[in-house]
């Protein structure tokens, strides 16, 4: 076993750097430019009962240290990425893992879109997108209503045996108790965090950068909001983490790490360079050598706070 290697959610991973969900959809549009087999693991793009179009165009922009985006969560639906997009992956990737982003109009899509997708050959997870709206309750995330949150993991719970990973928003008003109550309803993990809401505004229009209007903000911003989170939560629940947000070199991966995460997501420097994940690895490995680090399990949650 390498120094990199990691358990999470009782499943091993060669290494802890993941593509974040939605930067590289289904694994093929990367397969000429990244060596996937490279990575720990990939989280697909969100997978939902039916198609969904998505936002107005545009959905990203970028701005001076950042990007936003909205991209409405479009998707093929359900029997496509079981037909077309699973098999694929599970033809071409032998060592890197594959979670399933999974997201839903209401409680119980979770649990139907699980259901239908478990005989794929080659999926070791879902990590569940609790915060999109709960269409049929109003529009509130269902990661914000707890009673909500455990109804639907309990159901997640009941239809597969595989890990189950809850991905939380960072503007929860207490991210560990929230976390607590995914422990406590069946999950397996925790992804912190998904986007901060923000608004980029072109200034000659006098409009949107994005087509839908406010957007998810990600990049460098969120590195410290992300840490931060996984900090808290590790402290607060036992459950293993991906922390999510501002990862673009080893660096950041080793401070979520240091946090308490066993998993490290690589999402908008992705987009700006598809190799960036890869880079991140190698940057891993010799931080590991130059340091006398054996596993990264004894880097884990190391992290000395002041007193």
């Amino acid at each position: 076993m390498n120094a990199l290697t990691v358990t999470f959610a009782g499943v091993e991973f060669q290494n802890p750097i993941v593509l974040a969900s939605g930067t590289a959809a289904y694994g093929r549009e990367l397969d000429d430019i990244v060596d996937l087999e490279a990575l720990g693991g990939l989280v697909t793009k969100a997978v939902s009962l039916l198609p969904r179009p998505g936002a107005k165009a545009p959905r990203v922009s970028d701005f001076p240290g950042g990007m936003i985006n909205a991209i409405g969560l479009a998707n093929p639906g359900l029997d496509v990425v079981r037909d077309t997009e699973l098999p694929w992956l599970a033809a071409h990737l032998r060592r890197t893992r594959v979670l399933v982003n999974v997201v839903g109009n209401a409680v119980e899509d979770f649990a139907d879109v699980i259901a239908r997708l478990d005989a794929s050959p080659g999926v070791s997870g879902y990590e569940l997108n609790v915060s999109c709206p709960n269409v049929k309750a109003g529009g509130l995330e269902f990661g914000a209503d707890r009673v909500v949150l455990r109804a639907l993991i309990e159901q997640a719970r009941a239809a597969t045996r595989k890990a189950i990973v809850i991905k939380l928003s960072p503007t929860l008003a207490d991210l560990a108790g929230t976390a607590q109550v995914a422990a406590d309803a069946g999950a397996d993990a925790i992804t912190l965090t998904n986007t901060l809401p923000g608004l980029v505004i072109d200034v000659e229009t006098r409009r949107p950068r994005i087509g839908f209007g406010s957007g998810g903000v990600s990049g460098p911003p969120l590195l410290p909001v992300g840490v931060l989170a996984t900090w808290r939560v590790s402290r607060a629940v036992s459950l293993p983490i991906i922390g999510l947000g501002g990862v673009s070199r080893a660096e950041h991966a080793l401070q979520y790490i240091m946090a308490g995460a066993t998993l490290v997501g690589v999402g908008t420097a992705s987009m700006v360079n598809p190799r960036a994940p890869e880079r991140i690895v190698q940057e891993l490995e010799h931080w590991c050598d130059r340091h006398g680090v054996t596993s990264l399990n004894d880097v884990r949650g190391t992290l000395e706070w002041p007193s």
